[in-house]
């Protein structure tokens, strides 16, 4: 359950799970949780927190995320697709997290309201039209339709499109987790919402 705070942000009214600590994350957890924290500049990292509580899934995840994450798509499409994503399924934390990443990843704030506005927006490259409305299918159809896989093969190689749908489907699946699990976000007072 959650209630808002003066500034109408979201707070957390109770935790379904709550963050561990050294003791239920274990050391490397523990540390990882650390050194997350440090990078995004918030006191604690949620995700990593909540998720490091279950230690061998949490890594098993963790290798496979970060692969999918710095793989042959250049970041910017990455960041698009994750955006995208995070929109549809109204995950406020990867949103939150996201629109810094992508901000430094090669997509502006500027292109990000394009991202949420779509399919109602313009200016945006036939590439990154491309990676919406596969986005778009895979996260609300489960597949993507003959047409839009012919021209996103256009802009994607074989691996590209591979990679294509495992990150859209890993962080469909994060996005999940994190709603399900009522993870708190890192930014409280932030207004994430696309």
């Amino acid at each position: 359950m959650s209630t808002e705070n003066d500034s109408g942000a979201v707070v957390e009214a109770q935790r379904r799970i709550p963050d561990g600590g050294f003791r239920e994350l274990g050391l490397i957890n523990w540390v990882a949780s650390k050194i997350a924290a440090r990078v995004i500049g918030a006191p604690k990292m949620h995700m990593v927190t909540t998720l490091g509580r279950h230690k061998r899934l949490f890594w098993a995840w963790f290798v496979f995320g970060a692969v999918v994450y710095a793989g042959r798509l250049p970041r910017a499409d990455t960041e698009l697709v994750i955006l995208r994503v995070a929109h549809l399924r109204g995950c406020e934390y990867e949103l939150q997290q996201h629109r810094r990443f992508g901000a430094r990843r090669g997509v502006p704030p500027e292109v990000q309201e394009k991202i949420f506005a779509w399919p109602g927006s313009e200016g945006l490259s036939p590439r990154r039209q491309a990676l919406l409305n596969a986005t778009d299918e895979f996260i609300n159809l489960r597949t993507i339709t003959r047409a839009t896989w012919d021209v996103l093969s256009g802009h994607l190689t074989t691996r590209q499109l591979i990679e294509f749908c495992m990150l859209a489907g890993q962080y469909d699946a994060l996005s999940a987790t994190m709603s399900a699990l009522e993870i708190p976000l890192d930014y409280p007072d932030e207004q994430a919402a696309a």
